[in-house]
């Protein structure tokens, strides 16, 4: 087996993890400074958080950067509602509205996090190759 554990690296590590939480309703499994591991409900790691500068990772050094550059954070949810109303009630900037994307046919909006990472949600489907 083999999974992905996304890691982001971010300018303020508990400040995102709280962002996240409110938005994802996900939680802090390891919490701290430098470093934070959100899961969903079921355990299952959502992102990883990691301070820009810290364990002299090679890509995160340099945080002058444009974060995200390339990089799509794709949330597929059946939470579209919930997350799309925490980001309202928190005035989350939306970057784009509820639409059905025509290449998925599938329902999503698209926000920014505190960070400028893109991040799209849509409604949970499996992939149809």
């Amino acid at each position: 087996m083999t999974k992905l554990d996304p890691i982001i690296a971010v300018k303020d590590v508990e400040a995102s993890s709280k962002w996240y939480q409110s938005v994802f309703g996900c939680s802090s499994m390891h919490g701290g400074k430098t470093f934070d591991i959100l899961v969903a409900e079921d355990d299952e790691i959502l992102l990883c958080l990691h301070q820009w500068g810290e364990h002299d990772h090679p890509t995160m050094t340099d945080a002058t950067i444009t974060p995200g550059n390339g990089l799509i954070l794709y949330f597929r949810t059946e939470n579209m509602d919930i997350i799309r109303q925490n980001v309202e009630r928190m005035g989350g900037a939306v970057a784009e509205d509820i639409h059905l994307n025509p290449n998925s046919r599938r329902m999503e909006f698209a926000i920014k996090d505190l960070d400028g990472y893109y991040l799209i949600i849509t409604e949970f489907h499996r992939y149809e190759g």
